[in-house]
């Protein structure tokens, strides 16, 4: 048996990390002492838990439990889950809980199946996902279920599982901090991949002797021991996923707040997640666009110019300059100006009628339309003074004159504010001429 599977707690009081959920006074402890079964979906990233909290909460429950794997099953064991829960209650007067792993692979259809069910209280359900499962799981069947968030373990934690396996489960192996740090640095919060690197690494090392010797002494298990068995590692990070929109998210942000050695940061994690560096450079010009704008219209071009520079030298040479980029956008002067006032505009014309364009500003090109009048009066902007045509209009007849764009008083759009500060002015006066 797997030394994962080995050590999988028997009991709630074995359970390591989650003391946000277990511990005193928490929502599944006063489930626990309350002796209360409720449904739920347990969210958490891979091993973290999912599984056994579930086989233990049944077990505090004293009810019967049925695993289904949304990856392998369908409506025909779903259909089998509801008749063990019926037979559990008709002949053992006991409750059941149907527990579904990766629940968010289930389609709506399948999810709908367990609501009725839910409902009449014929079994509890319990749902584990390493998805959102706002995005992920029915509206119904999460109206019906509380949401516990399971976390990441930390250092400690690691650790002391660690230890627990070498006294307990490994005949006393020895595993000093240094290569102890290496499994929890490697393991990245998951307590079933440290387990599993601690178990290959310890048995590559020759430390775990199917027949050990009683009189000799187990050797201990080096980090020189830990670094050979050790690929290179892949932080968590899943490109479909959660993790990838926090961390997308937060290069996003950082961004945005003027820091460069954090937006560096999260650019480095993402691109040694395995990211699509094409992705993130289609997200930099973004950044270039949104939170940029035309405070430094040179950030737009330099972002492009990453991209560019990215697809003609690709990795790992091309990643520098999606780096530089990062960097520049971070230390640039910032303005949503530009951003706001389309989005403004976009939410005006969504809810306005159509309003006609301005005879003076059609288009002219045949005798009739001329006719018509298209066109005539326009004043063209380059023959007026300062190459402006002062209390010309060019909003519809009907629509007052908005103010959408609003430069910020940074970079750039200081100059700009000034300009168009100088050109009502000038509208201003305009108006007032007899």
């Amino acid at each position: 048996m797997p030394l994962a599977e080995a050590m999988r707690p028997a009991r709630i009081e074995e359970v390591v990390g989650q003391r946000h959920l277990l511990g005193a006074g928490m929502a599944l402890r006063a489930a626990l002492d309350a002796r209360r079964p409720h449904s739920m979906i347990l969210w958490g990233p891979p091993g973290v838990g999912k599984t056994t909290l579930a086989r233990l909460l049944a077990q505090a429950f004293g009810c019967r439990f049925v695993a289904i794997s949304a990856v392998l099953a369908g409506v025909k064991e779903i259909r089998e889950a509801v008749e063990i829960a019926r037979l559990e209650r008709e002949s053992a007067g006991r409750g059941t809980i149907v527990f579904v792993d990766e629940v968010h692979r289930f389609n709506k259809s399948q999810q709908d199946a367990f609501l009725p069910h839910v409902e009449s209280g014929l079994f509890t359900f319990i749902g584990a996902t390493t998805e959102n499962p706002s995005f992920e799981v029915n509206g119904a069947l999460l109206s019906r279920a509380a949401v516990y968030v399971l976390r990441r373990l930390d250092d400690d934690d690691l650790h002391a599982l660690i230890a627990r396996a070498a006294v307990g489960w490994l005949d006393g192996l020895q595993v000093p901090r240094e290569a102890a740090a290496l499994l929890v640095e490697a393991a990245d919060g998951d307590a079933r991949r440290l387990l599993n690197l601690l178990e290959v690494a310890a048995t590559a090392a020759g430390a775990m002797d199917p027949h050990p010797d009683p009189a000799t002494p187990r050797r201990s298990l080096d980090a020189a021991d830990v670094a050979k068995v050790l690929a290179e590692r892949v932080r968590r990070f899943d490109k479909g996923g959660d993790a990838f929109y926090d961390q997308i998210s937060a290069l996003h942000k950082t961004v945005r707040g003027s820091h460069p050695n954090a937006a560096l940061y999260w650019l480095v994690r993402m691109l040694d997640g395995g990211a699509d560096p094409r992705y993130l450079a289609r997200r930099i010009v973004r950044m270039a666009i949104e939170d940029v704008g035309l405070a430094d219209p040179r950030a737009l071009r330099l972002a492009l110019d990453a991209a560019e520079v990215y697809e003609r030298l690709g990795s790992p040479e091309g990643e520098l300059a999606l780096a530089q980029a990062v960097i520049y956008l971070a230390c640039a002067a910032k303005s949503n100006a530009a951003y706001v006032a389309y989005n403004e505009v976009r939410a005006h014309v969504k809810r306005d009628g159509s309003r006609a364009v301005p005879v003076h500003l059609r288009n002219a090109p045949t005798a009739l339309m001329k006719g018509l009048g298209f066109g005539r009066d326009y004043r063209y902007a380059h023959d007026e003074p300062e190459g402006y045509a002062a209390g010309e209009q060019y909003m519809p007849d009907d629509l007052p004159e908005p103010h959408w764009y609003r430069p910020v008083p940074r970079g750039l759009e200081t100059r700009i504010a000034e300009k168009l500060d100088r050109l009502r002015a000038l509208d201003a006066q305009a108006r007032r001429a007899p």
